[in-house]
């Protein structure tokens, strides 16, 4: 099975005392262990990172720490998805034509990343949104792992 990995899911599953981290370190293991194709957003790595040497953590993930997990847990086992300018203009279209404000534009690049590679599954912990932002035929795809 395809899988698309939002960036909420990996930061669960890069911290085991996230709430959600057993059920997000499982839908990774699952691509780990090849049993499904895993998928990302070429900004997920840069958010992944971001979010992991902010979160309010006792004591906090160095910036080292969150680069190793990155380069040697997420990146080696899965596909990084890019978009063109014509993909990004698009989905600028597609947020004015919604009325959609502010930060949506990103879960709206996640989505045309995920349905650019075909995707089977998008896993997320925002599903409100997602489901809110997907094009036509996307949304039974869209679920937690």
């Amino acid at each position: 099975m395809k899988v698309f990995f939002d960036t909420t899911v990996l930061v669960a599953a890069s911290t085991a005392s996230h709430p959600h981290h057993v059920q997000a370190f499982s839908a990774l293991q699952r691509v780990v262990t090849r049993r499904d194709k895993g998928f990302i957003s070429v900004h997920s790595i840069a958010e992944v990172y971001a979010v992991l040497t902010r979160l309010p953590l006792v004591p906090r993930i160095h910036p080292a720490d969150a680069e190793t997990f990155l380069t040697s847990n997420i990146l080696p086992h899965v596909e990084v998805v890019t978009l063109s300018t014509a993909d990004y203009v698009e989905t600028l279209r597609s947020v004015k034509v919604g009325g959609w404000l502010g930060g949506k534009i990103y879960d709206a690049l996640l989505l045309r990343c995920a349905v650019k590679c075909g995707t089977d599954r998008i896993y997320t912990f925002n599903l409100r949104d997602f489901r809110l932002l997907a094009p036509k035929g996307v949304e039974p795809k869209i679920c937690s792992p």
